[in-house]
């Protein structure tokens, strides 16, 4: 229980109609949620407005309501204090922080946002902590974690609500640092609020969510605000190889910091080897062997190994840690079962870069050499791959002609088609390929039948990529979330196919 005028702390507020004197036993932005003496925070948004649910949270019990716009003055009730803000989203997160006694404040907490390479490096970053014994959070699309406890993720970064509780439940868990990932839906509803950051990184920026932030410069801007946030302790690590790099950190109060593999950087890595056995690389002088294979997680090692320098972690010691670690769940794991010599790699790719990124991996370490010497031909690359339903349609066809100009065969199938019909998506695919391109894709609706197909073509030595849904272990079609698992079908598929 906490006074309403101690969880205001932080809040633009324009006026206040009532005393905020009053006790307060929760903070809620769902009017469904609300129950005696609760505050209420009324979020604007383009489906549903809280705004129209103030009533129902008030005959809930809500003692207090937060908003941008009073209700009407007959509309009011005596014995509810009303707040008007600027911004409810803003607001929400301070809130919800004051009302867990800000815990981001004793914690080291590190954002990472990126179009790719978020879930990997916050994921590496949390592994990486308890190696060295260090009780740590993760934030992440695939999974939350309280030190080693598994708490299911439903967002890459959850509501302010859910985020100050997971804080909270860190701190009482010994936690010293967080890892999270920040995405840019975040970034733009504030979810972040009132949570002070150690250190913020930027990985890369690419075509994505477009559907969302209507244009590529309202994206980059929601990126750049995490940096804009960031007070003068933190450090903001930039990736110096990449476009827009220097957007994200202009005016930045935080120490900037760059980290890469092609240009001058404060922390330079040199790719030495890269096959489908691993990576080894040279950071900052000193050599590293990693199970993990491509360019992009060579960005991504390097961007963890300067975290954890940032952090004061020892160099040597962060190495060796670094040199035993796996893939993320979903993220360039490699799938190995039956007896056909063939290499098998589930990933998350499903944005025209990041599926690109993959697909030039796999064919710089694709084992050609050796496989022409034993059998005349040239190893091939098979890709299955489609796009999600009711998200940015202007990638679908990109994400196909990237597919086919990269890969040897292309399946083009069904992602989480949620409420379009999987047929339409495809075809609104097909149209990015030329003559060419569209001579060497097949496509299958059913998502099993078309990883099974992609094993039945596959010879010794060809490399299958399963792109698109990485860790997720569902199909969402038409409001239903099916049991789908790329990674278990795709072992099936491999071990009972010829």
């Amino acid at each position: 229980m906490k006074l309403l005028k101690d969880i205001l702390y932080g809040a633009r507020i324009s006026q206040v109609i009532g005393s905020t004197h009053i006790a307060i036993e929760s903070v809620v932005a769902d009017s469904r949620q609300v129950k005696p003496f609760g505050c209420f925070v009324a979020i604007p948004g383009n489906a549903v407005d809280g705004h129209d649910h103030i009533p129902a949270a008030v005959r809930a019990g809500a003692a207090a309501v937060v908003c941008e716009v009073l209700p009407a003055e007959e509309d009011r009730k005596d014995h509810v204090v009303y707040i008007q803000v600027e911004s409810t989203r803003s607001a929400l997160g301070h809130l919800a922080a004051n009302f867990h006694d800000n815990p981001g404040e004793r914690l080291k907490i590190v954002a990472i946002t990126g179009t790719n390479g978020k879930t990997t490096v916050a994921t590496l970053l949390h592994r990486l902590a308890r190696m060295f014994d260090r009780k740590a959070g993760l934030v992440s699309t695939v999974e939350n974690r309280i030190v080693d406890r598994v708490v299911p993720a439903t967002h890459t970064t959850p509501d302010p609500v859910g985020l100050q509780q997971l804080f909270a439940d860190m701190l009482d868990a010994g936690c010293t640092h967080c890892f999270m990932e920040a995405s840019s839906h975040a970034l733009d509803q504030h979810r972040l609020a009132g949570t002070p950051l150690a250190g913020g990184v930027f990985t890369n920026i690419t075509h994505d969510h477009l559907d969302y932030h209507g244009d590529f410069n309202a994206y980059i801007a929601a990126k750049k605000s995490l940096f804009d946030s960031l007070p003068a302790t933190a450090f903001a690590l930039t990736n110096a190889d990449v476009r827009h790099h220097e957007t994200m950190v202009a005016n930045t109060r935080a120490r900037v910091v760059t980290y890469g593999t092609r240009q001058v950087a404060d922390h330079k890595t040199r790719i030495v080897e890269n096959s489908l056995g691993g990576l080894q690389l040279h950071i900052d002088g000193q050599d590293l062997y990693t199970r993990l294979i491509g360019d992009f997680n060579a960005a991504n090692l390097t961007a963890v190994y300067a975290v954890a320098r940032e952090l004061g972690w020892d160099s040597m010691e962060t190495l060796t840690h670094l040199s035993l670690l796996d893939a993320p769940a979903g993220r360039m794991q490699q799938v190995r079962a039956g007896d056909r010599s063939i290499h098998a790699i589930v990933d998350y790719a499903h944005t025209p870069d990041a599926l690109g990124k993959v697909l030039e991996t796999l064919k710089t370490v694709r084992q050609a050499g050796a496989v022409a010497a034993t059998t005349g031909r040239e190893a091939r690359i098979l890709c299955v791959v489609g796009c999600g339903g009711d998200r940015d349609r202007t990638k679908r066809p990109i994400m196909a002609q990237v597919a086919a100009e990269l890969a040897d065969h292309v399946i083009l199938t069904s992602d989480n088609p949620r409420s379009e019909d999987p047929a339409a998506i495809i075809a609104e695919m097909r149209k990015g390929l030329d003559p060419i391109q569209a001579r060497k894709v097949t496509a299958n609706q059913d998502r099993e039948e078309a990883i099974r197909s992609a094993c039945i073509q596959a010879l010794p030595g060809d490399v299958i990529l399963v792109a698109g849904k990485g860790h997720e272990k569902y199909q969402e079609i038409n409001g239903e979330r099916h049991p789908f698992d790329d990674v278990a079908v795709l072992t099936a598929s491999l071990t009972t196919t010829r």
